[in-house]
């Protein structure tokens, strides 16, 4: 292949990424408000299992399911609203929930897992220090507001301590990382594919937007590993009560 082609193709592979590029900014603003309903029924269906199995697998599919609903539910009316006192309270709530019921994904791991009293334990106590650092970082979180394909949302300023970066960033992938491996040692031990599925889906969606060039767009593309996150969340959970 010469210099020519050679340019010649990546030339096409740049026009492809721009031609999706300006399709996700195009349907953003409109694509959030049926994701953030799909997480809501997901949500109703996952407390509805965890009052008729009262499977604590349900109740914690929910509270992430919750966390992830109210997510794409603030950048829905992000769509609509403008960044007044209102947008504020609401984001700074969307910062504390993501700390708040985030790391419960490890005690549905170690749920998954069949995890001892004492490992369950483990994981809860740690789990807990999660949580706490969490909402700590979400309070913390210095909010700076951006404008993208038709959509104002919060995200974090330079004024944030590194310590809540820090902390952010264990959230946001060390949490992932684990789910993958459970979810391999799941689907070998119990013959079933769903928790990979959610946390590899998750992980893939989340490394699409830096893969493409789409920093600005990767809340957008992240949303659609979320809703496939707590849907097979949901499925796994029914597949345990049965």
């Amino acid at each position: 292949m010469n210099k020519a082609e050679a340019a010649g193709k990546m030339c096409i592979l740049y026009k492809g990424v721009g031609t999706v590029r300006a399709f996700l900014i195009r349907i953003c603003d409109v694509a959030v408000w049926p994701i953030a309903l799909i997480e809501l029924v997901i949500l109703l269906l996952a407390l509805k299992g965890s009052k008729k199995g009262k499977r604590l697998i349900h109740l914690l599919t929910a509270l992430v399911a919750f966390g992830l609903f109210y997510d794409a539910l603030i950048l829905s009316l992000g769509s609509v609203m403008t960044d007044g006192a209102a947008f504020y309270v609401l984001s700074r709530l969307r910062f504390v929930f993501h700390g708040a019921l985030i790391p419960l994904l490890f005690p549905i791991c170690a749920y998954a897992l069949d995890f001892n009293k004492t490992l369950k334990t483990i994981v809860w106590v740690f789990t807990g220090v999660l949580i706490v650092l969490g909402i700590a970082e979400g309070f913390a979180t210095d909010l700076a507001v951006q404008h993208v394909a038709g959509i104002v949302r919060c995200t974090s300023g330079e004024g944030t301590p590194s310590w809540a970066k820090a902390v952010s960033g264990v959230l946001s992938y060390g949490t992932v990382v684990p789910l993958i491996i459970a979810g391999v040692i799941v689907w070998v031990r119990q013959k079933t594919p769903a928790l990979f599925l959610a946390g590899f889906l998750m992980f893939a969606f989340s490394a699409l937007g830096p893969a493409t060039g789409n920093f600005d767009l990767i809340f957008f593309i992240s949303m659609f590993g979320e809703v496939c996150m707590a849907l097979f969340f949901l499925l796994y959970a029914k597949q345990k009560e049965n």
